[in-house]
């Protein structure tokens, strides 16, 4: 078992058949879903895929906990083959279950061996609950799986947004979680072998401003969403 799989594992075990409701809790002070937030990740990446011509055929959902991200893959990148990773052997049993498929599959981190075949590699919210010294490891796994020039969609919870901090102490498994700006974001990942494409911003207003998100897509490069994304390639 690699290091930065083995600090998460048995509180995500423990969490596995909660999580979602856990999770719906804590960021129900926005008025959305969970499936607002997973769809609206999925389809800001597709749009970013879009203006660069990249259709990845192959995706890796790193840290994909109980798989529910797993058909936004499929319905807004028109993935074809998706590799769920995670280190909770629970969550992966709930992800194998609802979700498992010829085309989809879900295994431990340290079961799978990073062989350079990957298209697209996602993640979202993982590395907060990564332990800073063991990051670049996680960051490694990564970059070892995707294929020359493939590229890697970095979502992360934005520290510098108030209401982020507070949805995360409502949460029992983010309270405890440290969080990277998106500076030491784009470090790590730079350190770790990427070229950075892009940073974005998004989910700025709660469901009860749902009047002004169509000017989210405008005002991306300003650091007031929830959640950011680095978008980076494989050198």
């Amino acid at each position: 078992m690699r290091d930065f799989e083995t600090h998460a594992s048995a509180a995500f075990d423990e969490y596995a058949l909660e999580y979602d409701a856990a999770l719906e809790k804590g960021i129900s002070v926005s008025g959305e879903h969970k499936d607002y937030f997973a769809h609206g990740r999925i389809a800001w990446l597709s749009r970013c895929l879009r203006e660069i011509n990249e259709r990845p055929a192959s995706v890796m959902d790193f840290g994909c906990g109980t798989g529910s991200g797993t058909p936004h893959f499929f319905d807004l990148l028109n993935a074809e083959l998706l590799l769920g990773v995670d280190s909770s052997v629970r969550s992966l049993e709930v992800a194998q279950r609802n979700f498992g498929s010829a085309n989809a599959r879900f295994e431990l981190f340290s079961d799978y061996q990073p062989s350079g075949t990957i298209d697209l590699s996602f993640c979202n919210g993982v590395f907060h609950h990564i332990p800073p010294e063991e990051r670049r490891e996680a960051v490694s796994y990564v970059h070892r799986s995707l294929r020359s020039g493939g590229l890697f969609a970095f979502w992360e919870n934005n520290p510098w947004n108030p209401g982020t901090r507070y949805v995360m102490s409502r949460i029992p498994f983010d309270r405890d979680a440290i969080p990277l700006s998106p500076p030491v974001a784009r470090k790590l990942l730079v350190e770790g072998g990427f070229q950075i494409l892009r940073t974005d911003f998004q989910f700025i207003f709660p469901k009860a401003l749902s009047w002004f998100r169509a000017i989210e897509p405008h005002v991306a490069q300003l650091p007031f969403g929830a959640q950011y994304q680095v978008l980076c390639r494989k050198n």
